[in-house]
């Protein structure tokens, strides 16, 4: 199609040069430099969003931390094996009968009865902890030791407590 030689009428989408188009880019000499529909720059200076300029490589070392692996669909960098996500974390409940041997034990310092007491639960949950797995044995082992020490003392004051009674009776006895 030719354009009507009136010249009133224009394509306004391929302007004509020299009609003072919004769209034409000037020079020093009143021409447009390029086709204005058209990506400025070469090949090579157009790069997509968010590549990387040309010469740019990561700092070397640089790594995904271990332990995980690209997304679904991805392969992983080049000389690096394909790594599995570690377990989660579950931790282990901890011996309940742990628990009851320290606080009886502890509680041997008031009572003297639950000293003993204290020291028995002890040595059930250690040999429950051992068939279970479970957490705890630092606890059982502090409810023994202190168990039987707190045993042992009370042991020794009731045996001085006889002693003191038996040597004032005997001395009552004498006077």
């Amino acid at each position: 199609m030719s354009q009507p030689s009136s010249g009133d009428w224009s394509d306004p989408y391929h302007p004509q040069p020299g009609s003072g188009s919004v769209h034409e880019q000037p020079t020093q000499m009143g021409y447009p430099t390029a086709d204005p529909y058209q990506p400025a720059g070469s090949a090579e200076q157009q790069q997509s969003f968010g590549s990387p300029p040309p010469g740019y490589n990561p700092p070397p070392g640089y790594s995904p931390p271990p332990g995980y692996s690209p997304p679904p669909g991805y392969s992983p960098p080049p000389g690096q094996p394909y790594a599995t996500a570690p377990a989660p974390y579950q931790p282990r409940s901890t011996n309940g009968m742990a628990i009851a041997s320290l606080v009886c034990s502890l509680a041997g310092l008031m009572v003297c009865l639950s000293a003993p007491v204290g020291a028995i639960l002890g040595h059930i949950a250690r040999k429950q902890i051992r068939e279970r797995g479970e957490e705890g044995d630092g606890m059982a082992l502090a409810g023994i030791v202190i168990g039987w020490i707190l045993t042992g003392l009370c042991g020794l004051g009731v045996a001085g407590y006889i002693t003191v009674i038996a040597i004032a009776i005997s001395q009552e006895g004498s006077l």
